[in-house]
């Protein structure tokens, strides 16, 4: 076999191995440290989706340095996609089928195992079927490849994942800047953290009197009912009885009252609560940014809102005439040095290097950012019986985010660099999805500059 070298082999599975360690470390003590359930099969599962997908960045890495045959790395490239498409289309999905059908049914033991293994694949092809009739919308279908090939399968997935790199992008463009920015920074004293914590100790004191009225009556009226009980004879028509029962029917005004009164009370103290704990927030990121660490974020900011308003004018642009960069950004900003400034720079030598530097930041930057996001999400939403399905779904949308980012990333390589990725993901058009993601990118910028002024806005008024 001419074609693999098993030398090449043993590195990059050495360097698979490396990685799923990574995962496997990064699950268990970073991301999902509280997981309930520790089900090795879903830990498992993620941990080889992230595995693959940084063998896939390995692989691009590869080709720039030309590290490994060229046989070898095209062996490689094939493998490690088939892998995820495995993952992603079989593996990961029958897995959230089957969890979900385990939850569906957890509470009825006559159910058995044949019919939930029925019910899940039933569920699996649900989602086969679905994932399928995503690419009819969008001009992705070719008559050269067959409905089973690598293509197809491809072209679907890239318009999950790259929907999902824009949204990510459009967001973290306009919430770094305002996040980091000390223009953007409320000013909170010391006397504004006071007073809300006064008026929410307050509420909570009154809480507390108003629980314990209604325990002292809630008391009495049992003490009542219990007197009521055991009398012999009570004598429904004296003149006590009548008192005593308009005691016991003006108690229970008063219960309703205090219960009605108390309840607001601790809806207010939520508020109160949360006000309190954006102050705090505020104080400390005022006092960080006092930093010198902080003053660095803050003129970083500075340059990515700049980058914001640049890229937002170059989506709507190419947006407007249609129109998708040919040029990698290096190698054309090698040749502005070169032509227009004069600076005698060997543009192959350093496009090469250029290139291996930028695309080795953005693999661990969006690594990074993902895992990050990844943690944030599934503490938001997971619960002790659905944080297996969660775990599932984010190791899909991490595969997806992946194969998406390799799609995208083509674009900032130079040509020579671009050569085995083309052959290796087929005849896709690349062309469509830089434009979906410049519309998505600039339809969740945009939304979130509105959304951010609002919440700015309502901040600003309540203070």
């Amino acid at each position: 076999m001419a074609w693999l070298n098993f030398e090449d082999l043993a590195i990059v599975l050495v360097t698979q191995i490396l990685f799923f360690a990574f995962g496997w470390y990064i699950f268990v003590k970073k991301l999902f440290r509280d997981y309930e359930i520790n089900h090795q099969w879903v830990q498992i599962l993620f941990c080889a989706t992230l595995s693959i997908s940084c063998c896939m960045f390995e692989l691009i890495i590869f080709e720039i340095v030309d590290f490994l045959d060229t046989s070898s790395r095209y062996f490689h490239w094939y493998l490690s996609i088939y892998l995820m498409l495995l993952m992603l289309l079989v593996a990961l999905p029958f897995s959230i089928s089957y969890f979900l059908i385990q939850n569906l049914f957890a509470d009825r033991h006559s159910v058995e195992k044949r019919t939930k293994f029925i019910l899940t694949a039933i569920v699996w092809c649900i989602f086969v079927y679905s994932f399928w009739k995503i690419g009819n919308p969008f001009p992705i279908l070719s008559t050269k490849h067959g409905i089973f090939s690598i293509e197809h399968q491809i072209s679907r997935v890239g318009i999950i994942g790259v929907t999902l790199i824009a949204m990510l992008s459009g967001f973290g463009a306009v919430n770094y800047p305002y996040t980091s920015m000390t223009y953007f920074m409320t000013s909170v004293t010391s006397a504004d953290i006071n007073n809300a914590e006064k008026r929410l100790l307050q509420t909570w004191e009154k809480i507390v009197i108003k629980k314990k009225q209604i325990a002292t009556i809630l008391h009495n009226q049992r003490s009542n009912t219990n007197q009521q009980h055991s009398s012999s004879a009570p004598n429904t028509g004296s003149f006590w009885s009548y008192v005593k029962n308009f005691a016991s029917a003006s108690s229970t005004q008063n219960l309703q009252q205090l219960q009605k009164e108390c309840f607001y009370s601790e809806e207010m103290s939520r508020q109160l609560f949360l006000e309190y704990v954006d102050l705090k927030f505020m104080e400390e990121r005022y006092i960080q940014s006092r930093t010198l660490k902080g003053q660095f974020f803050n003129y970083l900011g500075y340059f990515f809102s700049v980058y914001c308003i640049y890229k937002i004018v170059l989506c709507t642009i190419n947006i407007v005439f249609d129109r998708v960069g040919r040029m990698d950004p290096i190698t054309r900003t090698l040749q502005f040095l070169v032509n227009y400034i004069g600076i005698d720079v060997d543009i192959k030598f350093w496009s090469q290097h250029c290139s291996f530097l930028v695309i080795g930041v953005i693999v661990l930057t969006s690594t990074r950012g993902l895992l990050i996001n990844l943690t944030k999400f599934f503490y938001a939403i997971s619960s002790s019986k659905s944080s297996n399905i969660i775990v599932c779904m984010l190791a899909e949308l991490m595969g997806m985010y992946f194969v998406s980012s390799i799609l995208l990333m083509r674009m900032n390589m130079p040509l020579e660099y671009r050569r085995i990725i083309t052959e290796v993901l087929g005849d896709l058009q690349f062309k469509f999805y830089h434009r979906w993601f410049d519309v998505i990118f600039l339809i969740s910028a945009l939304i979130s500059i509105i959304f951010i002024y609002v919440s700015q806005q309502q901040m600003q008024k309540e203070l």
